[in-house]
């Protein structure tokens, strides 16, 4: 197996995404921390890893790899022990892609990075409710997914689940989940807390962004 280096910040939902599936495979790697307020992700030398300046960035023995998605289905191809977390089968792995790409479009980019990054990069305090409405229509979105299966693409554990609870959960900071409203969502994300390593990989991360998040002293207008 060749050196893993992840490049990323632990708050940053994708980056956490790539440490749930590093650490459900088992996998050692080396964490480069990139400071993305100094700009970090725009020096010369991450920008030859991955040219889009954003996190995270993969090196398999030299082999750059970007997007959590593309980098989380690479790994679980390669180095997983079985298909369960990315099915060979294709029926199977298009739901799972049909998850992956869900969250890249709207649970992460419309709902989580379209409040955020005006919050943490532009000094905005105000939150339009509309982008609270997103965020509620994303819960009620991945409520239906689980209504007849404990994952959000089927009955196993999928590098799907890895996407969409680092972005839900760092969701919980502008809206909490409603258990009377969302009860399928609030016994999934309760169930991804009970893995062995979601603390390490995601639970430790999604705090720092929470408290830096409220530390912002937003406000929701209408």
């Amino acid at each position: 197996m060749g050196k893993l280096v992840l490049y990323g910040i632990e708050a940053s939902p994708p980056v956490r995404t790539v440490l749930l599936t590093l650490n459900a495979l088992d996998l050692p790697y080396e964490f480069v921390a990139v400071d993305l307020f100094a700009q970090g992700n725009k020096s010369e030398e991450y920008l030859k890893i991955n040219p889009t300046g954003t996190v995270p960035a993969l090196l398999d023995d030299g082999q750059a790899i970007s997007d959590s998605h593309a980098i989380s289905a690479y790994l679980a191809s390669k180095y997983g022990k079985d298909d369960s977390l990315y099915p060979k089968d294709l029926v199977k792995r298009s739901v799972v892609d049909h998850r992956l790409y869900f969250d890249a479009g709207v649970a992460f980019e419309r709902a989580l990075r379209g409040t955020t990054k005006p919050i943490l990069f532009n000094n905005e305090t105000n939150v339009p409710q509309q982008k609270i409405n997103n965020i509620a229509e994303v819960y009620d979105i991945v409520n239906k997914l689980l209504q007849n299966h404990p994952y959000v693409a089927g009955d196993n554990l999928t590098i799907a689940d890895f996407s969409l609870i680092t972005s839900i959960s760092s969701l919980q900071a502008y809206l909490e989940s409603d258990v009377a409203k969302y009860p399928n969502l609030v016994a999934w994300i309760k169930r991804l807390e009970q893995l062995p390593y979601y603390e390490k990989a995601n639970g430790n991360g999604v705090k720092q962004l929470i408290e830096l998040i409220k530390s912002k002293n937003i406000t929701i207008v209408s």
